[in-house]
């Protein structure tokens, strides 16, 4: 795929006007079969969708978001497919029948959305959830829910069960598991009509079997609710780790209805063919999958733009600054996937630990409100209503891509309402967007030396084509829908994060890459084409019997013969 000069000049281009590149076609051989995904990617602003042929972007549209998300998807899919006919006519006799129906041609469907994290944030559709806490007589100063934002607590807190179980650091069990006291609350669960539990207990990634007992009591007194146990997700810690399982379980209901509204914009607009969601580790997982892990979506849209440019650019190790139409987000490609937190991550004032990408946001974006005197840019944004709000679209409300107009960054709406503004204070803006976009990047960095910046995101107009720190500006195809891109080249993936015991070294590796790798093969990928991406071994001196933390990662592509 031609991606250009990867040395050029950022290229400048509306957040709202995309122009979509109309590749030649590609002759293919008859007895060859398009491979071909559609990648979406539904943003605060907007909702991306290309269509890729093989590695070709051969369409891409960019729709505002609509209130109840579906409706974009629906919209966005629509124009993509309408772009087909023109392209069918270009092909050979032999070819065009199999092409007739341009939704027949789809393989697979990938869709990035921030629908959860934005549930979470916005306190809108979450379940009650009961919380069931393995630990007495340990833990008890600290109940389940202690840490989070009271108004959210109010709204997910359901009843809270502390039951006897739980391990030491070193594996022994504190107290043996009080299976009648999990029976017990689970019979109430039933008739109170609890549709969610989350179970969390002490030390369980090092020792899962309390979590699995009472999963099993579960499944047998109250067989309809959803449970979620806390050592398939999160990492030692126990608040952190109990935190994201409330999340994952307040999410559940929301997570089926969005997966199913997906299914059916599909299905309206005639495509059948597989539904996956992104992850934030830059892969995805069948949607019947991810209606089960809903948390692994947060902060999956800036994961595909990063994605999306290390395909787009070809880079593997490098810097990419996505700009939206709301917020800003710096990141780091390592080996073509985004660097992953080590430390706490924040979701809607509720701390948490587990997998998510290393990210700086920034209130920075198209859409970002600017006030010249004094000088303000963001984190207030008019988002999706850039085209009606904004000072070029006829509105009444300054924006930074009302600035960008005014320096002569793009061509957009209409500039002689944007005529009036002073150049002084157009180049200070513009000076101070520079400013911060240096002081991310600074903070992003772990090398010394200067590293080359991709940027992608309707905004790009806003970097300029020099930063400190950086040794190239790095523009590329598609940029303004890297993230669908993203989202549409999505591998499939495995992981484990777990401690074993009594087991030399080599033997604990191969069986963590052995669980990745069933996980990997649940979530939707051919056991064949798995490779491992990732191998990190710790020795816990604390923990008897040789213990050994273990963390794998693997990706490979999609099973049954799709792309």
């Amino acid at each position: 795929m031609n991606t250009g000069d990867l040395g050029q000049n950022v290229e400048r281009r509306s957040p709202m006007a995309t122009p979509v590149a109309r590749p030649t076609v590609e002759r293919r051989s008859p007895a060859k079969p398009l491979r071909r995904r559609i990648g979406i990617d539904v943003g605060g602003t907007n909702t991306d969708a290309v269509l890729l042929d093989g590695e070709r972007v051969v369409a891409a549209v960019k729709t505002p978001t609509t209130a109840d998300v579906t409706g974009g998807v629906t919209r966005a899919l629509a124009e993509l497919l309408a772009t087909e006919p023109s392209r069918i006519s270009d092909r050979p006799p032999t070819e065009r029948a199999g092409l007739a129906d341009p939704a027949t041609t789809i393989s697979a469907v990938m869709i990035g959305t921030t629908h959860f994290t934005n549930a979470v944030v916005q306190r809108r559709g979450l379940t009650r959830v009961a919380a069931v806490r393995i630990g007495l007589p340990a833990s008890a100063s600290l109940p389940p829910f202690v840490d989070w934002p009271d108004d959210l607590a109010e709204l997910v807190r359901g009843e809270v069960v502390m039951l006897e179980g739980g391990h030491e650091y070193d594996g022994r069990p504190i107290v043996p598991f009080d299976t009648a006291g999990m029976r017990a609350a689970a019979r109430r669960f039933r008739q109170t009509g609890v549709s969610s539990v989350a179970v969390a207990s002490v030390f369980s990634p090092l020792d899962p079997s309390c979590e699995e007992q009472a999963a099993a009591i579960l499944a047998d007194e109250c067989p309809d609710a959803a449970v979620t146990l806390s050592h398939r997700l999160g990492r030692i810690g126990l608040l952190e780790r109990e935190n994201v399982t409330l999340l994952n379980a307040c999410l559940l209901d929301l997570a089926r209805k969005t997966a199913r509204a997906f299914t059916d914009a599909l299905r309206a607009s005639g495509i059948d063919a597989p539904l996956y969601l992104t992850q934030n580790d830059g892969t995805v997982m069948l949607a019947e999958v991810a209606e089960t892990y809903p948390v692994y979506s947060f902060a999956s849209g800036p994961t595909n733009s990063m994605r999306g440019a290390a395909f787009l650019s070809r880079l593997a190790d490098a810097l990419v600054v996505d700009v939206g139409g709301t917020t800003t987000d710096v990141g780091a490609l390592r080996h073509g996937f985004p660097r992953e937190a080590n430390n706490v991550v924040e979701v809607g004032g509720v701390r948490t630990l587990f997998r998510m990408p290393d990210l700086l946001s920034l209130g920075l974006g198209g859409g970002s409100l600017v006030t010249l005197d004094p000088l303000t840019i963001g984190p207030i944004s008019v988002g999706y209503r850039l085209t009606t709000e904004s000072r070029v679209f006829g509105g009444a409300t300054l924006t930074a891509t009302d600035v960008g107009v005014a320096a002569g960054l793009l061509d957009l709406g209409d500039r002689r309402r944007v005529a009036d503004l002073p150049a002084p204070q157009v180049d200070r803006a513009l000076a101070k967007i520079r400013a911060t976009l240096e002081e991310a990047v600074d903070r992003v960095k772990t090398e010394a030396g200067d590293v080359p910046l991709v940027v992608v995101g309707g905004g790009a107009f806003l970097v300029p084509e020099r930063l400190a720190g950086v040794s190239s500006v790095v523009g590329v195809e598609h940029q303004a829908v890297a993230n669908a891109v993203g989202a549409a080249i999505a591998q499939v993936s495995g992981e484990v994060d777990q401690i074993f015991q009594a087991l030399p070294r080599e033997e604990a590796i191969a069986r963590g890459r052995t669980i990745a790798e069933d996980r990997a093969v649940t979530a939707g990928a051919a056991r064949a084409t798995l490779r491992t991406v990732e191998v990190e071994d710790l020795p816990i001196a604390y923990l008897p019997g040789n213990s050994l933390r273990v963390r794998v990662r693997v990706v490979g592509e999609i099973a049954d013969g799709r792309p």
